[in-house]
């Protein structure tokens, strides 16, 4: 007698559990009860991280800091660690506007400490190694050199794996503090708030870490719709590669406002915008999350001296949307700007002054009526005159189960939570410190429709950078964005990383039967 075993669920258990990406889909007469009293929480077994390069400068200052919470279930084993790209094509480098063909596939650049040769002549070595979950890891570089990174954790390191990179650049074009949480590879990426004016330099760093090539589109959309290009379709972006794509190469056209949509027709890649400006130093700009008709940014600085509203539905169809402040006493609606018409397949930019006025704020945007997707970010600016500088806030996730924000100092880290909805109660934990200190949480109240900036608590004895972990404990979706802020010269240097779910748990349906069958 042969025993054939169907393993249909155990197959997509141990896939969920791998790259927390995988589900089941009950069929369509299966009780919706049943369905949800057998899925149960798994922490993710494996994930993945790029970090873009983060400078050409040589006046760059980059830290990089890795840090896991503290998961249950996980296990005692597993490792995480970022290298260097093995390659490095730079389609064109800053500062040499206007030349660059948008395409390469080429590999005439740097990749660390391998020289520019591939994986396979000589791996390259882990930029930074972590020891155990709950600690962070810190490295840094200097100059224009420092590579994209590629990195992987498994085990107990993989659930909430976070990476920040965060480099300061004392002068020139994007001078200030820049920041960007490292992201998972993925295929859809939409960026609105790029520009291609003339005193704007934007790239697209596209880093991709699987053995095969990666084809990408790029398109761009302007106030007037579609700009055409040709260079920004199918760009190769080789294996192990970080492609830096200058924006102003795939079009004639120079427009304030655009929205980047990346696009990858084979393979996965990571993506994010760095926004460089003359006079307004820079920040990158992360992909705003996924086209939806009502939309949470938040974590504006209170002290904002402009605030632009940057939005794009990807549709045919007009979308119209309420625009409201949640402010510390609750959700008031901006005089002058009650509401935004963003016409289908447009680029539309809306500045909303000095919003806040003094009160920490974050921005939501629901539909009028009929709801419409659509992507936003904000481009927000600190300072006054020759001593401004600028910061991206893309709409974002809710924090979900658990969110976590790395590279926390005992001074100049601001943590902005915003409840929208229904009041929420979320306890936030400050990891041990990276060279010492002992773990504190604490926990916090966000009424309804407001947002709280909180002076985040810090490790006791603390010595060196930090992880702030937000955990919501009650209530209703929480949104949350972190600030850290730096004075250079009189500058109000910043970055602002926004604090979505860490996907680190997935939902996995047990089976309640035998699914045997015996032949």
């Amino acid at each position: 007698m042969n025993r054939t075993t169907l393993s249909l669920i155990a197959g997509t258990t141990a896939l969920a559990a791998v790259t927390g990406f995988a589900a089941l889909s009950a069929p369509d007469d299966a009780p919706a009860a049943d369905t949800a009293k057998a899925a149960a929480q798994l922490p993710v077994e494996r994930t993945s991280l790029l970090c873009p390069a983060p400078s050409t400068s040589d006046l760059a200052e980059t830290s990089y800091t890795s840090f896991t919470p503290v998961t249950k279930g996980t296990g005692s084993g597993g490792k995480a660690g970022l290298s260097a790209a093995t390659q490095e094509s730079a389609v064109t480098a800053p500062g040499d506007k206007g030349t660059g063909d948008g395409k390469s596939g080429k590999s005439g650049g740097k990749s660390g400490k391998d020289g520019g040769k591939s994986g396979k002549d000589q791996p390259a070595e882990p930029v930074l190694t972590p020891k155990e979950p709950g600690k962070p890891v810190t490295g840094d570089s200097s100059g224009g050199d420092a590579p994209a990174l590629v990195g992987t954790a498994d085990g107990r390191f993989a659930p909430g794996w976070t990476v920040q990179e965060t480099t300061e650049v004392a002068a020139g074009t994007g001078r200030g503090l820049q920041g960007v949480n490292c992201t998972a590879p993925d295929t859809d990426f939409w960026f609105p708030g790029a520009g291609t004016q003339a005193d704007r330099t934007d790239y697209v760093h596209l880093t991709n870490p699987d053995d095969s090539a990666a084809v990408v589109d790029i398109e761009l959309y302007g106030k007037d719709g579609a700009l055409k290009s040709t260079v920004g379709e199918g760009i190769t972006v080789p294996p192990h590669a970080s492609e830096p794509v200058l924006l102003s190469t795939l079009t004639d056209e120079r427009q304030t406002d655009l929205t980047v949509h990346v696009n990858v027709r084979s393979g996965r890649v990571g993506a994010a915008v760095q926004a460089l400006d003359d006079k307004l130093g820079g920040d990158w700009l992360p992909a705003s999350t996924d086209p939806s008709g009502s939309l949470v940014l938040p974590g504006i600085p209170k002290d904002a001296t402009s605030v632009r509203l940057v939005a794009f539905t990807p549709g045919d169809a007009d979308a119209d949307l309420k625009v409201r402040l949640a402010s510390p006493s609750g959700l008031i609606t901006p005089a002058g700007h009650e509401t935004v018409h963003v016409k289908g397949g447009m680029t539309t930019a809306v500045d909303l002054g000095d919003v806040t006025r003094g009160e920490a704020g974050s921005l939501v945007l629901t539909p009028t009526d009929r709801s419409v997707p659509v992507v936003a970010a904000l481009r927000v600016l600190r300072g006054k005159g020759d001593k401004q500088e600028t910061a991206f806030i893309p709409a974002t996730r809710p924090v979900g189960t658990r969110a976590t924000s790395a590279d926390n100092s005992g001074k100049g880290s601001t943590l902005s939570l915003t409840a929208p909805g229904a009041a929420a109660t979320v306890k936030v934990t400050a990891s041990a410190g990276s060279e010492g200190g002992t773990p504190v949480s604490k926990t916090y109240t966000i009424k309804a429709g407001t947002t709280q900036d909180i002076e985040p608590p810090a490790p006791a004895g603390l010595k060196g950078t930090y992880a702030l972990t937000v955990e919501p404990v009650s209530g209703g979706p929480v949104y949350g964005a972190r600030t850290l802020a730096a004075n250079e010269d009189g500058v109000p240097a910043f970055t602002v990383q926004t604090l979505p779910d860490d996907r680190g748990t997935v939902a996995v349906p047990e089976a309640d039967e035998d699914l045997s069958i015996v032949n």
